[in-house]
Parts: structure tokens; sequence; C-alpha cells
């Protein structure tokens, strides 16, 4: 009975393993095995991943089998009807935090962890499109709204703000769904749109401020050119000023070399006059001595030499006018010149 037992065991083993079924897992793909039934161990989600790219057999009916996707993956929401994975209208709509009406685009790269492939499948999701509609698009559609509703309707203009937010918006998804095996790699924001009457004061605003700077260009330019004209008048006042500082150097060198030439000329004068007026004083003092006398003698005698000396009648130790008759005298005198020249 024993060996009856045991053969008719082998017979339904080897009936199970020509039973066996294959699974398999594409490139990116990882899978995860439930057992239905555990003929040894405990049954339920293994917690085991099976690599990307294999084949492995198990039992029908008593074994499923699921698989996940684990490549990089983006989930878009976008205003254009013919993008993003819905085929209508899916981007973000929300009022900025004052108050305005603004709808969004934006992109969610995200992947699954492949080490956490059974706790998706356990507690999220049974595969890729029931974890990416009902748990990614959900939690990544309420999340940002509230993170980009916290921008005024300017700042929307400004690139830095809405990328701060954006990485304030990842920061926030990936503690959500880090838990639940899923990975997010970036939150990027693409358009947006306002409603069309502020769209339009919005376009009106942009019209104006180009006025505004167009206008603050213009005043700048004509600044800078009474700037340039200032400087070259400042620079034309500067070389007159210098052209007179030049003369007024030039006419005050030719004074200054004229005064000392004539300082010059009056010491040389002065010193002539003085060296004169020595000498005069020393012949003063030789004229005043005897041989001052003998010399004023000898200069007498030189200068009546060769002239004619005519005696006068004196009296009284003179020549006495008073009693002279120079009618007679000059007669005399002519008549004996006369007798000199006839001779």
């Amino acid at each position: 009975m024993r060996k009856y037992y045991l053969l008719i065991i082998i017979a339904i083993f080897i009936m199970i393993l020509n039973g066996c079924i294959p699974h398999t897992t594409g490139e990116t793909e990882v899978g995860v095995r439930t057992k239905k039934i555990a003929f040894w161990g405990k049954k339920g989600v293994e917690e085991k991943v099976y690599e990307p790219g294999s084949t492995y057999f198990f039992l029908p009916f008593i074994n499923d089998w699921n698989t996940f996707d684990t490549k990089l993956q983006n989930l878009e929401f976008t205003h254009e009807e013919k993008r993003g994975d819905r085929g209508k209208k899916d981007d973000l709509l929300f009022k900025t935090i004052d108050g305005n009406d603004i709808s969004l685009d934006m992109i969610i790269a995200y992947r699954i962890d492949p080490t956490k492939a059974h706790i998706i499948l356990q507690d999220v999701a049974r595969n890729d499109l029931e974890l990416r509609d009902k748990i990614i698009r959900t939690v990544a559609r309420s999340k940002p709204r509230d993170i980009f509703g916290e921008l005024k309707t300017e700042e929307f203009y400004v690139a830095g703000r809405r990328d701060t937010q954006a990485l304030k918006a990842k920061k926030l998804l990936q503690e959500m769904l880090e838990p639940m095996g899923i990975v997010v790699e970036k939150v990027l924001t693409k358009d947006y749109r306002f409603n069309d009457n502020y769209q339009q004061a919005i376009e009106d605003k942009k019209v104006a401020d180009q006025m505004v700077e167009k206008n603050k260009s213009g005043q700048h330019a004509i600044a800078e050119e009474y700037k340039r004209k200032l400087e070259d008048s400042k620079g034309e006042v500067n070389k007159m000023i210098a052209d007179v500082d030049g003369e007024f150097l030039k006419a005050k060198i030719e004074v200054d070399a004229y005064f000392e030439k004539q300082q010059l000329i009056a010491e040389a004068i002065k010193a002539e006059g003085i060296a004169e007026a020595q000498g005069i004083t020393e012949m003063n003092k030789a004229m005043a001595s005897a041989g001052g006398e003998a010399m004023v003698k000898l200069r007498i005698a030189e200068a009546i030499q060769g002239k004619k000396i005519i005696l006068l009648p004196v009296s009284e130790g003179g020549m006495n006018l008073k009693t002279t008759n120079i009618n007679e005298l000059i007669n005399t005198m002519g008549v004996k010149s006369l007798a000199t020249e006839e001779k």
C-alpha cells in the first residue's frame, strides 16, 4: 500500500510539473509573484523581485503574476487635447494667491523603485496603468496646485519663482509617494494661461511697460546726449582757460624777464655811478693836494697854449671897467689886428 501511495504522489507531482507555464519580464520590467496556495512557505505576495529580461515557470491557478515597468515615465498635464495620455484638456486649474484664475501645464517625471515592487502590488496598484491613473495622477493634480497657488499673478512671469515652486512640489510629492515605491525625479512647468479678460489686461500692461521702457530709454539717451554736450562744453571752456593761462604765463615770463633785465641794467648803472663817484671823489682828493695844484696849472697852460693874450689896464688889482674906454680899446685892438694882418 505504501508503494501504491508513493506512486500516486509521484504521478501527481509529474502532472503538476507538466502543467507549469512560463512567466517573463521585459527589459525594463520586474515581476512579482503571488501565491494563492502554498504547499510550503506562506501564501500571498512574495517579497522577492524577479529580475528584468528573464523567464520563470510557475503552476497556473495557484500563482498570480504581475509586472511593473521601472523605466522613467512622464505624466503630462496639458491644455492641448492631442497631447498627454488622456486625449483631452488636462491642465491644472487653480487661483493665484491674489485671486486670479490660471491654468498650468506640468510634467511629472517618475519611476518605480524595483525593490518595492511587491509593496506596490500588495498595497497600491496591480499594474502600471492603475498606478499611474489612480495614484500618481490623483496626488499630482492636488498638491502642486496648492504649491503653485502660493504665487502672485505677476510672479508667474518670473521663471526663477516657478522653478522654486516646482522644486517644492517635487519634494512634497516625493515625501508622499516614496513609501509607495514611487520615485519622483522632476516636476517641470510649461505654459500657463490666465482668463481672457485678465490675459488681455496683461498684454495691454506689457505694451504699456514696453512704451515706458522705450520712453525711459529715450530719456536716458537724451540725458546722455546732454551729458556729452556738457562735457564737450567743459572741454572747450577748459581749453579756453588753458589758453588764457598759457598767455598769462607767457606774458608773466616776458615781464619777469624784462624786469630782471632792467634790474640788471639799473644795478649796472648804479655800479657805474658808484664807481664814477668814487673816481671823482678820489680825483677831488688828488686835486686838493699840492700835486693837484700843479696839475691844474699844467692843464691851464695846455689850454692857453697858442692863444693870444691881451693885456688890459688894471687898477686896484684888476681891470677897472668904470674908467676904461671900451670903444677906444676896441678900436685900438682892431687897428692893431689889421696892422698885424697887413704885415
